[in-house]
């Protein structure tokens, strides 16, 4: 089963890499059901699929709201009959050094980047497990992969992730479901917009990922990617950056 007919639900969808798979899936023949907080700019995506050819509903969710990801789920099965993928991109990032105690931020991230990809599982896994088939892909990042300084606690997160999915990979060895861990690097999306409360260093690291960012359509090609191969076949963990990155 290639990526078109594939009902994909997506979190985060409301910009960046989310709003990029939207596009990407749906001009691929997919359905897509579209996760996040602004609704308007949802509203806005699904009236552009549409116009496109595709097929695309959208609906509030918050990622630490469990009930939002049961919504988000129950959406597509009963709008589309099924859920064959479940794309938990929603992310946020707080850049600081762990000496500067930003216990929120910690906290923000936790619920946000672990308990909102937990969310999704207890969500869509039930749905995947009636159906006999399903593929849960998260977006995590290079920052897991190479440690870095003010990084530690969103590095940790999203650590975190790669390890939840890599037990639920051995639990699932029936391949129900299937499961996948996208590492993107420097991409041009929003997502600093909120990492950074000093000002100038906000700006610098603007600079950098303006300069070095790839475009959020190269995450979404590597995600259909992943979704396109055979049932006997998964992706475990696909890194994608770019090539001047460091």
């Amino acid at each position: 089963m290639t990526v078109h007919g594939k009902v994909v639900a997506i979190t985060g969808a409301s910009s960046g890499i989310g709003e990029a798979t939207a596009r990407h899936l749906a001009s691929l023949g997919a359905p897509v059901v579209l996760g996040a907080r602004r609704t308007d700019r949802l509203d806005r995506l699904v009236v552009e699929i549409e116009a496109d050819g595709g097929k695309a509903a959208a609906l509030r969710v918050d990622v630490t709201e469990s009930g939002d990801l049961k919504a988000l789920v129950d959406v597509a099965v009963e709008r589309f009959g099924r859920l064959d993928v479940l794309v938990g991109n929603a992310g946020i990032s707080r850049i600081s050094p762990v000496v500067d105690l930003d216990v929120e931020g910690w906290s923000a991230m936790v619920d946000v980047n672990v308990k909102g990809i937990l969310h999704g599982i207890a969500a869509a896994l039930p749905v995947f497990r009636r159906q006999g088939s399903g593929h849960l892909i998260t977006v995590v990042s290079t920052a897991g992969l190479k440690i870095v300084p003010t990084q530690a606690v969103y590095a940790g997160t999203k650590n975190a992730v790669r390890t939840l999915l890599e037990g639920l990979r051995q639990e699932s060895t029936d391949g129900v479901p299937r499961t996948t861990s996208i590492s993107p690097g420097y991409v041009r999306t929003e997502l600093i917009d909120n990492a950074v409360d000093d000002p100038a260093v906000r700006e610098q690291v603007r600079g950098t990922m303006a300069e070095l960012g790839i475009d959020p359509a190269a995450v979404a090609r590597a995600i259909a990617f992943a979704i396109d191969q055979p049932e006997d076949v998964e992706i475990g963990d696909l890194t994608i950056r770019p090539t001047r990155q460091g």
